[in-house]
């Protein structure tokens, strides 16, 4: 596979049967085959976009000293910013050419459980509005397209409804700025796989994104204008034994003739409730697929990924 498949959410929220049938088969099998797709049809206008990315550009040319007020001790850089090299990934300990600010949760869930407050930027108020508007827009295209993969695996459609209704996901706004020297074994964002259920990216702004297939060859993953890229996380592979693929992916470096220039791009990471059970589903385990994972709660699993990436002390 050379390239990332194209759905259509529309074809899943329309009346016809025939559509909606063929969008779960194709969504299931693109994230059997390589662990990506590319979104039509979501919740994001246009002009959402291009709002968010005009604010996330603003916060990220403040000083640094007051970008600083909004890096908040203990909260394992879950909300608000964090500054340039903190994170790296799994199994790494060279820290990602990037600074980063997280947006929470604005809806408690149904089981109770709390979060840390969403840092507000003094600065400029749209930031915090608009942040929250494409919040709530992508946590409602990432709830569909959890029911269609409900569906292709068998469950009740709103199997994953309580689960991440409320949920602990994190919107992401990351500046990777220019680079200035010769990068020593440092990426943009090396290779790893995301944590959570799924991830949803708008289109960033620069190349850089790439998945790897399983034949082991790295593919530019570019979404169309009006597309998202969704990628399955480590959470749903787990508890689907690996039915579901959460693909390697990394941001690599631009030539040096691009040295000079800044990458935005902003994922949105669909976590569950901390005490969704990410035990492997029965039905995913077979002779031919004996269970691979231990059981484990989506929060204790959190809290072991944080560490990994030096988040966490």
């Amino acid at each position: 596979m050379n390239q990332i498949p194209s759905v259509d959410l529309g074809d899943f929220l329309s009346g016809d049967k025939n559509k909606r049938l063929a969008f779960i088969e194709n969504l299931g099998k693109a994230y059997e085959d390589i662990g990506f797709v590319a979104l039509k049809g979501h919740f994001l206008s246009t002009d959402l976009v291009e709002s968010l990315y005009k604010e996330v550009r603003q916060f990220f040319e403040l000083p640094i000293e007051t970008k600083a007020k909004y890096e908040i001790e203990g909260l394992a850089g879950q909300r608000g910013y964090t500054s340039f090299g903190k994170e790296h990934a799994k199994g790494r300990t060279t820290g990602d050419l990037k600074e980063f600010f997280h947006f929470g949760q604005y809806d408690l869930p149904a089981n109770g459980e709390s979060y840390p407050k969403n840092v507000s930027v003094d600065e400029n108020p749209a930031f915090n509005t608009i942040g929250q508007q494409a919040f709530q827009a992508l946590e409602k295209t990432g709830i569909y397209v959890l029911r269609a993969l409900a569906l292709h695996l068998g469950l009740e459609e709103r199997y994953f409804d309580p689960h991440v209704k409320g949920g602990n996901s994190i919107l992401r706004a990351i500046h990777y700025p220019p680079i200035n020297e010769e990068p020593k074994e440092a990426e943009r964002a090396a290779a790893h796989g995301d944590i959570n259920l799924i991830t949803l990216l708008m289109g960033a702004q620069g190349r850089g994104l790439q998945v790897k297939n399983h034949q082991g060859d790295w593919i530019d993953a570019i979404a169309e204008d009006d597309e998202l890229v969704i990628n399955v996380g480590d959470m749903l592979s787990r508890h689907t034994n690996n039915k579901l693929k959460s693909t390697i992916h990394r941001v690599v470096n631009p030539p040096k003739s691009a040295w000079h220039t800044s990458r935005y791009s902003i994922p949105f990471f669909m976590h569950p409730v901390s005490d969704m059970k990410l035990d492997v589903l029965p039905h995913c385990i077979d002779d031919d697929h004996p269970k691979q994972f231990n059981d484990i709660s989506a929060g204790a699993f959190l809290e072991e990924r944080l560490r990994d990436l030096g988040l966490r002390k």
